[in-house]
C-alpha cells in the first residue's frame, strides 16, 4: 500500500505546516501539491511568498507549477525555484533557447510497499498552457506549452509494469478527464487549477481523478495498491481530511 496526500491551490493560506505534520506522523506518505500555492502569478512577482517557508516546513516531497509559481521571465521563475526546498516538477513546459530548467520534468520515487519491497513511483507535473504552441509570446519568452497528452504519453509508455505513475495536474478537471481518456496507463491523477472539491474520486476508465478543494481546507489522502489481476494500481482507501478552517475566495 502506497499513501500519497495532496493539496492545491493554497494561494498563500497559510497555517497548514502543523496540522499536515500531524497527519503524516499518524499515517506517513508522500506529500504533494498542484500549483497555485504562491500569491504571485506569472506576471506579478513578490520577493517574500511566505507560503514557501510553511510548505517546507510540512515537508512537501514535490509540487506541480501552477500559473502563481510559472513567470514569463525565466529569471523570476528560476528565483521562486531556488527559494523553494522541495522540487518543482513540469512536464508539459520545455524552453525554446536552451537554458537549464529549474525545475525537474519527471521526479520519481523508491517507497515501501505492502511486503517492504519497494515500489517505484514515477511523478509528472502538468501547467496549464498560456498560449499557443508557435505563438508570438513563445517566440518573445522562450517558453514551450505541450498538451497535457503530448507531454505525459511518451513517459507513460516508458513506465514498467509494477511501477506507480501519478500526475500532478494543474490543467482543471476537464483537461484531466480527457488526459485520463486518452492516457490510460497513469495510475493516479491529483489535480487542481479548477477549483472543484470532488467528494469521491471520478473516474475516466480505470483512472482515478482527485481534486481536494483550493484554499487549504481539505487535503486528499489516497491509498494505492497492486492489483496483480488488473496488472495496475488501483485506489485502495480515499478520504478528504480537514485541514483549515473554511475561508473566503
Amino acid at each position: 500500500m502506497i499513501r500519497i496526500y495532496h493539496t492545491s491551490d493554497l494561494h498563500d493560506r497559510r497555517g497548514i505546516a502543523a496540522p499536515l505534520n500531524a497527519i503524516r506522523s499518524e499515517r506517513p506518505g508522500l506529500l504533494f501539491d498542484c500549483g497555485d500555492s504562491l500569491r504571485g502569478s506569472q506576471s506579478l512577482y513578490y520577493r517574500d511568498e511566505p507560503i514557501i517557508a510553511e510548505m517546507d516546513a510540512a515537508g512537501y516531497d514535490a509540487q506541480a507549477i501552477g500559473n502563481r509559481e510559472f513567470h514569463y521571465l525565466f529569471g523570476l521563475l528560476r528565483a521562486r525555484a531556488q527559494r523553494m526546498r522541495h522540487p518543482l516538477v513540469c512536464t508539459n513546459l520545455q524552453d525554446t533557447k536552451g537554458r537549464a530548467l529549474p525545475f525537474l520534468p519527471a521526479i520519481r520515487f523508491d517507497v515501501a510497499g505492502d511486503r517492504a519491497e519497494r515500489v517505484r513511483v514515477h511523478v509528472l507535473g502538468l501547467l496549464v498552457m498560456q498560449y499557443r504552441m508557435g505563438s508570438a509570446w513563445e517566440r518573445l519568452f522562450g517558453w514551450r506549452f505541450l498538451d497535457p497528452w503530448s507531454a505525459v504519453a511518451p513517459y507513460a509508455n516508458d513506465v514498467p509494469d509494477g511501477d506507480l505513475l501519478v500526475v500532478l495536474s494543474h490543467v482543471g478537471l476537464a483537461l484531466d478527464r480527457r488526459l485520463a481518456e486518452r492516457v490510460p496507463r497513469i495510475d493516479l491523477i491529483l489535480g487542481g487549477h479548477s477549483h472543484d472539491t470532488l467528494e469521491q474520486p471520478e473516474y475516466a476508465g480505470a483512472v482515478p481523478i482527485v481534486h481536494a478543494g483550493p484554499y487549504g481546507r481539505f487535503v486528499s489522502r489516497n491509498e494505492v495498491e497492486y492489483d496483480p489481476q488488473r496488472r495496475r494500481f488501483v485506489l485502495a482507501d480515499f478520504a478528504l481530511l480537514p485541514l483549515l478552517e473554511r475561508s473566503a475566495a
